[in-house]
C-alpha cells in the first residue's frame, strides 16, 4: 500500500516549516528547563525537602516518556499540527493548575503527570519526526539541527525571565507567566502540516514527501525488537537522559551549596541554550559528512572528560559559567543525530513512533537523573555520587555507539557491514574500561564520604576532594 500522492503542488515553504518546528521546540522546551529554577522556590513555599519536588519532575519526566511513543504513532497517523496543539493546550493548563497547588500532591498531578504528557505531545521528538519526515534526505541532517538550534533559544530567553520573576514575584505567578508563554504553540501548529507529492515532482523549498511504501507499525516494532542497533541506542540515549535532567534540574542547588549566588546557576544554564545553538548548528553540519554513530560516541565522551575537568577545579563563578558553555554545545546536540539514525534504520513511515520508544528511554534516565539528584542530597548534603555516575555513564555511551550499525534494516537486522558486527577487542577494552571508572567512582566517593564525616572537606566535587583535597583544605 502507497501513500496517496497529492494532485497539487505544496503550499508551505520548507523554511517555515523548519521555523515553525523551532519556536514550538524553544517555547516548550524552554518553559521546561525553568523547573530546576523553581525546584527549591516550590519546596520551601511548601515546606517540604528537595526530594518530593525533585520526584515530582522525576515523574513528569517518566510520563514524558511513557507518552512520547503514544504521541509520535498519532503524529504518523493524523498528522504533527493536531498533536502539538493539543500538547500546548494541556501544557498550559498544567502550569495554571500547578500554580494553585497546596501540597506536594498537587504538584505530583500537575507538574508531574500533567506536564509530562503535555510536554511529550508539545516537544521537540514530534517535531524532529516530522521535519524528518518531509526532509529532503541530503539535507535531512541539516535541517534537522537547525530545528534543534532554534528550539535552545527558549532555554536562552526564558531561563533569565524566569529567575528575574523568582526574584520579584512568587513561584505561583511564574508559574501563570509560564503559562500564557505556552500558548502561541496551539497557533503555531497548524504550519507543520505536510504534504505528499508525486514521485519527480522538484520540491523548490518546499516541503515534499515522495510515494513510499506504508510500512505498518507493527511490523517495524518487530523488526526493531530483533535490532541490535536499536536496542543499543536505547541504552545509550537513557544517558543523555540522565546527564541533561540532572545538570538543568540540580545544577542551582550544587552551585548554591557551593556558597556561589544563584544568578551564577541561571545564567550557566541560560548558556547552556545559547550555546547549543552552535552545538546543534555544528553536528547538523557535521552529520552530512560524518557518520552519525561517529558523532555521538565524540559527543558523549566530551562530555565526559568535561565533567571530570569540572570535577578538578575548584567551584567558583568562571568554573560553573565555563562549564554551562561546554556543557551547551554538547547538551542537545545528541538529539538530530539520535532521530536521524532511527530515520534511516526504519524508513520515515513510523520514525515518530519509533523514536518515541528511543525517547521512553531518555526520559527513564531522566527520571533517575532528577530522582535520584534529590534523594543522595537529602541523604548526604551532598551531589558528590551523582557527579560520579554521570561522568561513568559518559564513558559507557560513547563506546556503546561504535557498535551500532546505523544502515537501513530492510527484514533483518544486518550483520556485518560498516560498524555491523561487535568488535570484540573494542568491547572488551569498553567494558574494562566502564567496570574501572565503576570502581574508581565508588572508591573515590566512599573516601569522600568519610572525610566529610569527619567534618574535614566542604561540598565541593567528590574528585577534588580525593585528589586534591589535602592540599586545598589546608590552603584555605
Amino acid at each position: 500500500m502507497t501513500a496517496v500522492a497529492a494532485t497539487h503542488k505544496p503550499r508551505l515553504q520548507l523554511w517555515v516549516f523548519v521555523v515553525a518546528g523551532g519556536v514550538i521546540t524553544a517555547l516548550s522546551l524552554g518553559v521546561r528547563s525553568t523547573f530546576g529554577l523553581l525546584l527549591e522556590p516550590i519546596a520551601e513555599g511548601l515546606g517540604s525537602g528537595l526530594g518530593p519536588i525533585a520526584f515530582a519532575i522525576a515523574v513528569q519526566n517518566l510520563m514524558w516518556g511513557f507518552s512520547q511513543p503514544i504521541a509520535g504513532a498519532l503524529s504518523d497517523r493524523f498528522g504533527a499540527p493536531a498533536v502539538l496543539s493539543a500538547g500546548g493546550a494541556l501544557y498550559a493548563l498544567a502550569l495554571l493548575l500547578m500554580a494553585t497547588a497546596d501540597g506536594t500532591g498537587a504538584i505530583l498531578l500537575t507538574g508531574g503527570f500533567l506536564t509530562g504528557i503535555a510536554v511529550g505531545a508539545a516537544s521537540f521528538a514530534v517535531v524532529l519526526s516530522a521535519v524528518g519526515r518531509n526532509a529532503p534526505p541530503e539535507r535531512r541532517s541539516l535541517l534537522l539541527g537547525l530545528v534543534s538550534a532554534i528550539g535552545s533559544l527558549g532555554q536562552f530567553v526564558l531561563i533569565p525571565v524566569a529567575q528575574g520573576l523568582l526574584q520579584n514575584v512568587s513561584w505561583q505567578q511564574t508559574s501563570v507567566v509560564l503559562a500564557i508563554v505556552l500558548v502561541p504553540i496551539i497557533f503555531i501548529a497548524p504550519l507543520m502540516r505536510s504534504r505528499v507529492v508525486k514521485p519527480g515532482d522538484t520540491d523548490g523549498g518546499e516541503v515534499a514527501v515522495t510515494e513510499m511504501p506504508k510500512q505498518p507499525l507493527r511490523a517495524d516494532l518487530r523488526k526493531a525488537a530483533r535490532s541490535r542497533s536499536y536496542l543499543l541506542l536505547n541504552t545509550a540515549f537513557f544517558t543523555c537522559g540522565f546527564h541533561v535532567t540532572f545538570i538543568g534540574v540540580h545544577l542551582p542547588g550544587f552551585v548554591n551549596v557551593t556558597g556561589l549566588s544563584a544568578s551564577t546557576a541561571s545564567t550557566a544554564l541560560a548558556l547552556i541554550g545559547l550555546f547549543n545553538v552552535v552545538g546543534s548548528l555544528l553536528v547538523g553540519l557535521l552529520g552530512q559528512r560524518i557518520a552519525f554513530t561517529y558523532l555521538l560516541a565524540g559527543i558523549y565522551g566530551l562530555r565526559a572528560v568535561s565533567i571530570g575537568i569540572f570535577f578538578l577545579m575548584p567551584i567558583t563563578t568562571t568554573t560553573v559559567i565555563v562549564f554551562g558553555i561546554v556543557m551547551g554545545v554538547l547538551w542537545l546536540s545528541t538529539v538530530p543525530p539520535t532521530s536521524a539514525i532511527v530515520t534511516q534504520l526504519f524508513g520515515p513511515a513510523n520514525a515518530g513512533a519509533l523514536f518515541g520508544v528511543v525517547f521512553l528511554s531518555h526520559q527513564l534516565g531522566s527520571f533517575l537523573g532528577a530522582w535520584l539528584g534529590g534523594e543522595i542530597f537529602d541523604a548526604t548534603e551532598s551531589y558528590s555520587i551523582m557527579w560520579v555516575v554521570v561522568a561513568i555513564l559518559g564513558l559507557y555511551a560513547m563506546f556503546v555507539h561504535l557498535f551500532i550499525n546505523e544502515s537501513p534494516i530492510v527484514d533483518e537486522p544486518q550483520k556485518g557491514g560498516r560498524r555491523g558486527g561487535i568488535r570484540w577487542g573494542s568491547a572488551t577494552a569498553a567494558i574494562a574500561l566502564v567496570i574501572a571508572g565503576t570502581f574508581a567512582g565508588v572508591s573515590l566517593t566512599a573516601e569522600a564520604a568519610a572525610l566529610e564525616s569527619t567534618g574535614e572537606v566542604d561540598r565541593r566535587p567528590v574528585v577534588t576532594y580525593c585528589a586534591l583535597g589535602p592540599s586545598l583544605h589546608s590552603s584555605r
